[in-house]
């Protein structure tokens, strides 16, 4: 079942194979990436906190630990040649704490162990939340500024990781950072079950007419190894940062039903105003405060922004200069979508 909804061209075997570390490699982009670099030849390592049976499969094998321990990582990263760094703590609410435990501390684990073992390549997995202001982003490429104030630990925390990564290119490390934007496809185990489960509770927020950008998780998985490639080949490329996305920017809305059309359900017909959202989130995040209630907000002023607004991504840069150019399109990706959906 692994292969079936994966695309049926293999990988090009290296002529010599790699040790790789694959933080996060039990999840959603870090399994495809740890798969695809099985499949092709490499050496793969998965540092993940849990354990995964479907990565023995693929011959992968897997520490745990958390990215917050020193000597964890460390370990992890003992006799690897190249580091993809995906593992993070994602999502809109909690502590700050935690945030930036995984998000920095974790970060800065992972270059000091690759100074230390004498890594030449590092390629994270960073996100464009962390240049969103709030307001309509169209076209925008990577000179864009990181905003004045963050409304979410989240891309706060990840643009902290950045600068990390950053200076780390400045003192030697071989480092490529990728923003994804809006992953997803078969095993996604965050957008879309997100998606579904609230299906009978969406609203639109806003008119409805904002484009986004989305990436297909084999696009993703494959930009992030042909940037550590072409960064072995080419270390100029060191300390780039590169917007990865379909190229193909689409309404929000239209997306959500269509994943929703993917798994059968209704489509989202009710909608309301964004400044209403934007108030509504604001006060449920007061509230969720003052009363230390420990889940997440219905929603919140970020995901009201992100809901409302455009933000897709100039791409030119990623396809100048690693020759990226995604191999799945978007019907592709949704009849696969809809094909494990309704295997499962």
């Amino acid at each position: 079942m692994e292969e079936e909804f994966n695309n049926k061209e293999k990988p090009v075997k290296k002529k010599t194979p790699s040790n790789v570390l694959v933080t996060g490699g039990g999840g959603f982009l870090g399994g495809a990436i740890s798969r695809i670099l099985a499949e092709r030849g490499d050496r793969v390592r998965s540092f993940s906190r849990g354990f995964y049976p479907r990565l023995e499969r693929f011959g992968i094998e897997q520490m745990n630990g958390n990215l917050s321990d020193t000597e964890a990582v460390h370990r992890a990263c003992k006799g690897m040649d190249l580091v993809f760094h995906v593992a993070a703590k994602a999502g809109v609410w909690g502590n700050y704490a935690d945030y930036f435990q995984t998000n920095v501390i974790g970060t800065q684990n992972v270059i000091t162990a690759c100074r230390n073992h004498r890594i030449s390549r590092l390629v994270y997995t960073s996100s464009p939340s962390v240049v969103f202001n709030g307001t309509d982003m169209e076209g925008i490429d990577e000179s864009a500024p990181y905003p004045s104030r963050f409304h979410a630990f989240y891309p706060e925390t990840k643009a902290i990781a950045e600068r990390c990564v950053i200076q780390a290119a400045e003192k030697g490390l071989h480092t490529i950072i990728l923003r994804p934007h809006l992953i997803w496809g078969p095993r996604d185990n965050h957008l879309v079950p997100r998606i579904i489960q609230r299906s009978g509770q969406l609203i639109r927020v806003g008119n409805g007419r904002n484009r986004v950008d989305t990436i297909y998780i084999e696009n993703a998985a494959e930009a992030h190894i042909l940037a550590a490639d072409c960064l072995e080949k080419n270390p100029g490329l060191s300390g780039n940062i590169y917007f990865i996305s379909q190229g193909e920017p689409v309404f929000l809305w239209e997306m959500v039903n269509n994943i929703l059309k993917a798994a059968g359900l209704d489509p989202v017909t009710r909608s309301m105003p964004r400044f209403m959202a934007w108030m509504i989130g604001a006060v449920l995040e007061w509230i969720y405060k003052k009363f230390h209630i420990d889940r997440e907000p219905p929603i919140t002023r970020f995901v009201a922004n992100e809901l409302a607004t455009s933000h897709w991504f100039d791409i030119r840069a990623v396809r100048r200069d690693l020759g990226y150019d995604p191999r799945v399109s978007i019907p592709q990706g949704l009849k696969l979508l809809e094909e494990w959906l309704r295997c499962r």
